[in-house]
């Protein structure tokens, strides 16, 4: 990424900013992944390049879901709920249904964690129905698997 940056290119920053934090999760490295998503969201508002920005959102919400360092645990899924949110609301806003999908899914499976089932799968339930194709993708296959668990 430094190196990257180093040639003054910034076009595709925030989507490679965003498989780096994806892997910091991954990875454990849960602080890292917090500062690449930072990064990343910085460069979306500097440049307007913001065709990744629901997943960053969301990204954000996993990750702090995962850190250890944020408080309280209900301090921590209550902003983990309002990154799923905004991903939500760009991805809508942007008529991104894969990136909402994804958004839905991790809102689904902390509301499953917190008893909130039937709000859960209503919402999967609508946007994995506007689908007629790719259900041999992972993100419908997982979404399938997730409203199966919630039924």
């Amino acid at each position: 990424m430094t190196s990257y940056r180093a040639t003054g290119v910034e076009l595709f920053r925030p989507h490679f900013l965003a498989l780096l934090a994806e892997a910091c999760g991954k990875g454990r490295q849960i602080e890292e992944g917090l500062s690449a998503v930072a990064e990343a969201l910085d460069g979306v508002h500097q440049t307007g390049e913001r065709y990744y920005e629901a997943e960053l959102y969301r990204l954000k919400g996993e990750l702090t879901l995962q850190s250890k360092s944020q408080g309280p645990k209900p301090e921590v899924e209550k902003e983990s709920e309002r990154c799923f949110w905004k991903a939500i609301e760009i991805a809508r806003r942007q008529s991104a249904k894969s990136w909402e999908l994804r958004a839905v899914m991790s809102l689904s499976r902390l509301w499953q964690r917190q008893g909130k089932k039937d709000e859960a799968r209503q919402m999967l339930a609508e946007i994995y129905g506007w689908f007629t194709e790719g259900f041999d993708t992972k993100d419908l296959q997982e979404a399938k698997a997730l409203l199966e668990e919630l039924a």
